[in-house]
């Protein structure tokens, strides 16, 4: 049964809280974390807060401090919520979850927004933060934390360094760009994509300025291309390419000062592109490998159009796809979930919470636009979308609403992709 309802799992989830309880808060810093415990009822066990230091000496002072409040107080279970504050938790949460104590996460932006119920004061310091998580778990604000399977963890560390590759890589083509743009203009108008083109990088590496090709000739050119290892720099096409780009430099209007300084410029960024580009290839084969090697990931390629580098993001990001009971809940991890304000007569425009895995609403959004254009299912419900008047962004919502629920009902019940199940209605739908 895939029917999914969020109130009846937070109220699982205060249910977990009994009368023999210790509920600890942890306020998460880099250096020096803070800790409260309370019981079932939010009353405070301790006269004051713990401070213990982020290593092993300051994580065995909690679990002592934590077993001597559960001796005192005759509590036979504890769970430990903690706001996931950068990455400076996870050490905490994967030394506590060895120790066999339950760790849950809870929202920062409801600790923020909860800081008043305790004293009415906007006032905020680690003690109380401690306290208000406390508090947000006894109310079953929190999700469990669960480590992702070794081969999802390699995927996920592989896809976050390539995240960070990708970005570096398009910050890099912007500086070119932008030092095209202002010391040889014409140089676009030879070459209309750079990256594209090996003569176009060559000549970047050899004439960056146009005062570089001022002189030279057509076959010289072509000669130096072919010095840089181009198999094919000339022929009809290469010489007529040279003769322009010669006749691009002669009129140019490019900045011509400090030229030694903007050619060694130039020469290093080319460097670095070509550098971050075969680091982010690698990378991508890498996953690729990878991707093969686990079975979710293959169940997944079984859908039509979706991409190896698409499959890895949602099973990196996303987790265990089986774990999940409802597409929903995958929706609301990516916060791709639907945000709206009503009160009375009052009707808010609806929109996304984004308050989520923002890698993984990437990757979902990129992933329905692909399946969109090369999938022949969400192709025809796109079209359909479309023809009923819905704006093409509320179609492709809607899709990524669609594609989430079938690649968990796909982990779920270990099923490879069968378009003639998915086109049946909700009521019949078992993903």
């Amino acid at each position: 049964n895939m029917k999914f309802n969020r109130e009846i799992t937070t109220n699982q989830r205060i249910d977990r809280i009994t009368t023999k309880t210790a509920v600890v808060g942890i306020d998460i810093a880099k250096d020096v974390h803070a800790a409260r415990i309370t019981d079932f009822r939010k009353r405070t066990l301790t006269p004051r807060h713990l401070s213990f230091s982020n290593d092993i000496h300051g994580f065995e002072k909690l679990m002592a401090w934590i077993q001597k409040t559960q001796s005192q107080h005759g509590l036979a279970s504890v769970i430990v919520g903690l706001e996931p504050t950068g990455h400076y938790w996870f050490n905490l949460a994967n030394w506590l979850l060895e120790r066999g104590i339950p760790v849950v996460l809870v929202n920062p932006v409801l600790t923020h927004r909860s800081k008043e119920n305790r004293d009415n004061s906007p006032s905020k310091n680690d003690p109380k933060d401690a306290l208000i998580i406390a508090d947000l778990v006894n109310d079953g604000c929190y999700t469990e934390y669960r480590p992702q399977a070794e081969e999802l963890e390699r995927l996920k560390t592989l896809m976050t360094n390539r995240e960070f590759w990708a970005d570096h890589w398009v910050s890099v083509t912007n500086y070119i760009t932008r030092w095209i743009d202002l010391y040889f203009p014409e140089f676009r108008r030879v070459f209309k994509d750079w990256k594209e083109t090996e003569r176009a990088i060559a000549t970047l590496r050899l004439f960056p300025l146009p005062c570089d090709l001022k002189g030279r000739t057509a076959e010289e050119i072509v000669e130096a291309w072919r010095s840089q290892g181009m198999k094919r720099p000339g022929g009809a096409r290469g010489k007529a390419i040279a003769a322009e780009l010669l006749r691009a430099a002669e009129r140019s209007i490019g900045y011509t000062r400090a030229p030694a300084e903007a050619r060694q410029a130039i020469r290093d960024l080319i460097e670095e592109y070509e550098r971050v580009k075969q680091r982010v290839e690698g990378l991508k084969e890498e996953i690729r490998g990878l991707v093969d090697l686990i079975p979710m990931a293959r169940q997944l390629r079984s859908i039509p159009g979706l991409g190896p580098l698409i499959i890895a993001a949602l099973l990196a990001f996303g987790g265990d796809l089986g774990l999940y009971r409802h597409g929903r809940q995958l929706l609301r991890k990516a916060g791709l979930n639907l945000a709206e304000r009503k009160s009375g007569k009052y009707q808010g425009q609806i929109k996304i919470s984004k308050r989520g895995d923002s890698l993984l609403r990437k990757y979902l959004y990129l992933g329905t636009c692909i399946l969109v254009k090369d999938n022949a299912e969400f192709k025809q419900m796109h079209a359909k979308n479309l023809g009923k008047g819905m704006k093409k962004m509320a179609s492709i919502m809607k899709c990524i609403g669609k594609l989430a629920r079938i690649v968990v009902g796909m982990a779920r019940h270990g099923e490879s992709y069968r378009p003639e199940k998915w086109r049946q209605p909700p009521s019949n739908q078992a993903a």
